[in-house]
């Protein structure tokens, strides 16, 4: 059977593709060599698939429709965002293993909105083409890409609970999946930042270094604790994306979480953090 052995709790901060050059060269190089480090672990870990946990940002799901949890299934790429250096292309998804979380996780009482024809944005673009296509590059092994969205940037947010629940149902359908694949989770999102608001620009470390210390504790009690009005308060609209990290942690499940690189960067707007989750 397929199984999940580990997977990265990383960024996707748009800014930057869009102003590389704007923090110090010595923070600048800290963040990308983190997505370098990731895409060398990744590569040891002789993976076959990573599903990559993201959101949309009211760009993919509008007015119309906002799904509390939906999975690619189907014809994948993307992004549809582009920004300078993140090109759009076509995802090598693993339809299978995708529609088989979607119906088994049916089976289980989780209802997945499912998109059989899907173009990501930049939350799952980013860690594709900086971890997951690197990873393909160093190993010269083929890696496919799963992707799922959470409603966890615009109102009506999927709840906590619910994101721990989903991640726990991913790995059980992983487990019961006929197959010999090796599974890593990325859950792609920010810490502290304020996005669209007149505090855009501000990072609050103390806000990011707790919740890095709960990652690193695998303590998803107390980061299912957190109300969205302390997350709103100290870390901004756009860490409510920690229920990416939730969903992640939830399915790779006990073993150990290993800081790689933290950095407070305003001039991306953004508190980077890059975490390693190995499973026991």
């Amino acid at each position: 059977m397929a199984k999940i052995v580990g997977g990265f709790l990383v960024p996707h901060d748009p800014i930057m593709f869009v102003a590389p050059n704007a923090p110090d060269k010595i923070v600048a190089d800290k963040a990308w060599e983190a997505y370098e480090t990731c895409a060398q672990n990744l590569a040891a870990m002789d993976v076959t698939t990573v599903i990559i946990v993201g959101n949309d940002h009211y760009m993919l799901f509008g007015t119309t429709c906002l799904p509390k949890y939906c999975i690619g299934t189907g014809h994948v790429e993307g992004p549809v965002d582009r920004l300078p250096g993140l090109n759009k292309a076509l995802v090598n998804n693993n339809e299978a293993l995708a529609s088989f979380i979607a119906s088994d996780g049916a089976e289980q009482g989780f209802d997945w909105a499912v998109a059989r024809s899907f173009t990501t944005d930049h939350a799952f673009s980013i860690p594709y083409q900086l971890i997951v296509q690197r990873a393909e590059a160093i190993s010269g092994r083929e890696i496919k890409a799963i992707p799922v969205y959470l409603g966890s940037a615009v109102d009506p947010f999927i709840s906590m609970k619910r994101c721990r629940e989903l991640g726990e149902q991913i790995a059980a359908s992983v487990s019961r999946f006929d197959s010999d694949e090796n599974v890593a989770v990325i859950g792609s999102g920010g810490i502290s930042h304020w996005v669209g608001v007149k505090e855009s620009g501000k990072v609050n470390p103390e806000f990011d270094q707790r919740i890095i210390d709960l990652c690193c504790n695998q303590n998803l009690d107390q980061m299912i604790a957190l109300s969205d009005e302390q997350i709103l308060e100290q870390g901004g609209n756009g860490a409510m994306e920690l229920r990416n990290f939730v969903c992640a942690m939830a399915a790779v499940g006990a073993g150990t979480v290993s800081l790689i690189e933290y950095q407070p960067v305003p001039e991306w707007v953004t508190g980077l953090g890059f975490m390693e989750l190995r499973a026991s």
